[in-house]
Formats: structure tokens, C-alpha cells, sequence
């Protein structure tokens, strides 16, 4: 029989320590902070078997979220898997920005859309925080769309998941637009881990990363209610020419790129008021 010390070491023997007691506590159901308070505990040879398949997955370059099966956004806890993108910190700023702009400016309860909903973390943290009428969760993947629909079930949501390419055809109008689309720029650089296991859908959009921009914002105007916020998160290199774009589609509109905490552009907010 296995104690908790002995899986510790051995996780440790194959990869970062932290993962290793992450992946521990996760399966035992204890905070990873208090793993050293029950060393002496001995653990069932099932959850041994899983542990050692688990730090094997790490081994072979598989994220630890994927692994784990769950991910912390935004103080809520999201099922994903490789059918759907990993949420980054700094989505989890847009969805600041945007709970902050939505008080100062608008009228709870609010109609809200999110564009390439995937896992569906946006738009279901964004009812959780605020008062809303309506939520839709919009994605052209099947597969992503499944994911969502079981974070749906698991916060108890009133959500409607929508397969639909974007706003293609949707002729609803809403108060608040939000979207971390695809933005990747087809010859791009990015991290091995990254290009190996999360969907490329949700990463490439054409050559410079600009063609869901520009699909977006091509149909939003019949969308936008009178007063609206449209929140995008963008390619830290993007921001001139998604302002084009904007300029292009959108007529008396207010623009505000916000930087992430690095320092970045990653965040454009386009108020109609």
C-alpha cells in the first residue's frame, strides 16, 4: 500500500513538484497546501494506478489542466478538455473590464452574447456577476459546444447554447457583445505545448490572425442594441488594425484598448452610447 509521501516523491521523481502535489490533492480531494499534514496516509491502489497515469500524461507533454479536467476561472471552477481552449489570466481580465464597464454604463439586467463561447468560462461568469435577461453562448464547434453544455448543467445556468458561426443569421440584439476569438496569425510563433494539444479552431484565424475580427464586426451592427459594449480580447500586436476595423464597420463609437497586467494590449472595448 502507498502512502501519500511515496506518491509524492515518485510524482516528484518525474515532474515539477507543484504538479505533482496538484495532481495529488486534486484526487484525493485536498487542498495541496495540507498534503504534508497526512503523509502517513495511505492511498487506494485505484487512485495510485490514476496518479501514476496522470504524471506519465505530464511526462508526455500534456497540460496539466487537460490532465486535472477542471480549471479555476475567475473564482469558478470549469470542466475542459482538449476539445476546448485552456482560459488564460488574461481573459479572466476582459471579463474585469467588461463586469466594471457594464455597472458604470448600463441598466441591469442586460441581453449578453458570447462569440466562440467555448468551454463557455466568459459568458458564464459573466451571469454569475451581473443581472442578465438573456445569455447566449455561440460556437460553430460541436465539440467545444458539448463542453459548454456540461459547464452549463454544472453552474445550474438559464444559458442558451447556440452552434452558429459567430452572429452569421442571429438577428437578436443585445446590450453586451463579448468575445476571445481565434486570433492567431497563421505563420505565427507559439508554444509547443500549445500547437500540439489545444483545438486549432480556437487558435487560427487566417494569415495575420485578423479574419474573425473582421467577420465579427463585418455583421455586428445589426446586433448592437442602441446602447452597447462590444469586449474582444486581441493579439497583443493587433490593436492598429483591429481599430481600422472598428473604424470601418462602426459609425459614433467610443474605443478603449486596455493593456494586460504584463504590460500588453489585449483588450479592446467599443462603447455605443
Amino acid at each position: 500500500m502507498n502512502r501519500i509521501e511515496d506518491l509524492l516523491i515518485y510524482g516528484k521523481s518525474h515532474c515539477h513538484s507543484d504538479y505533482a502535489k496538484i495532481l495529488l490533492a486534486e484526487l484525493l480531494h485536498k487542498n495541496p497546501l495540507e498534503l504534508l499534514n497526512y503523509l502517513s496516509e495511505e492511498v487506494d491502489e485505484e487512485i495510485v494506478t490514476i496518479y501514476k497515469k496522470e504524471i506519465q500524461a505530464l511526462c508526455e507533454g500534456k497540460p496539466l489542466q487537460y490532465v486535472i479536467g477542471n480549471v479555476n476561472f475567475y473564482g469558478l471552477s470549469f470542466n475542459i478538455d482538449e476539445r476546448v481552449l485552456i482560459p488564460r489570466f488574461e481573459t479572466e481580465e476582459l471579463v474585469e473590464h467588461t463586469i466594471q464597464l457594464i455597472r458604470d454604463h448600463f441598466q441591469e439586467p442586460v441581453d449578453l452574447v458570447d462569440l466562440g463561447c467555448g468551454s463557455g468560462v466568459i459568458g458564464l461568469t459573466l451571469e454569475k456577476k451581473v443581472s442578465t435577461k438573456s445569455v447566449d453562448l455561440i460556437d460553430i464547434s460541436e465539440d467545444a459546444l458539448e463542453v459548454c453544455k456540461i459547464n452549463k448543467e454544472k453552474h445550474k445556468s438559464k444559458a442558451n447554447v447556440i452552434k452558429n458561426d459567430f452572429l452569421d443569421k442571429i438577428n437578436k440584439q443585445y446590450d453586451i457583445i463579448i468575445s476571445n476569438p481565434p486570433y492567431i496569425g497563421e505563420e505565427e510563433e507559439i508554444d509547443e505545448i500549445v500547437k500540439k494539444n489545444e483545438p486549432a479552431l480556437a487558435l487560427y484565424a487566417g494569415k495575420k490572425g485578423l479574419d474573425c475580427y473582421q467577420k465579427i464586426l463585418s455583421e455586428i451592427d445589426k446586433n448592437m442594441k442602441d446602447k452597447c459594449l462590444i469586449a474582444m480580447e486581441i493579439g497583443y500586436q493587433q490593436k492598429e488594425e483591429i481599430i481600422k476595423l472598428v473604424n470601418q464597420y462602426l459609425k459614433d463609437v467610443q474605443i478603449e484598448v486596455k493593456k494586460d497586467l504584463s504590460g500588453k494590449d489585449r483588450m479592446i472595448f467599443i462603447l455605443k452610447d
